[in-house]
């Protein structure tokens, strides 16, 4: 009886294509630091991303002054038919990526650390 290892192993020393990835990250890397050099609000950025949880009445304030969905979306009904909606803006917003990431840190926080229920918050 003859074991699939033998067979698989012989097979798979004669399939190593190994793609030549460097010129791609390369690429990549010059893009990033291109749009890195023009970014004004970086320093913004940095200074949201940096800021430290270290209490609950802070994660509290912050869970309650960014709302959990966005609050601009509406739909206009007239007579109960819809006749306008107004899509979401939040994602032009420049800094949004960094002001979801503070309030995900702060349920976080409230939930990993202090134990509390932040089904309240979502």
């Amino acid at each position: 009886m003859s074991n699939v290892s033998n067979y698989t192993g012989k097979k798979f020393l004669f399939c190593g294509w190994k793609p030549n990835t460097t010129q791609k990250v390369t690429n990549i890397n010059k893009t990033f630091y291109r749009e890195q050099n023009f970014d004004l609000l970086r320093p913004l950025r940095r200074w949201l991303d940096s800021i430290e949880i270290d209490g609950p009445k802070l994660a509290r304030n912050i869970c309650e002054m960014i709302p959990a969905q966005c609050p601009f979306e509406r739909e206009i009904k007239f007579f109960g038919i819809t006749v306008l909606r107004i899509p979401p803006l939040c994602k032009l917003n420049p800094l949004y990526n960094e002001v979801v990431a503070l309030r995900f840190r702060a349920i976080c926080y409230l939930a990993d650390k202090c134990g509390e229920d932040v089904s309240a918050y979502c």
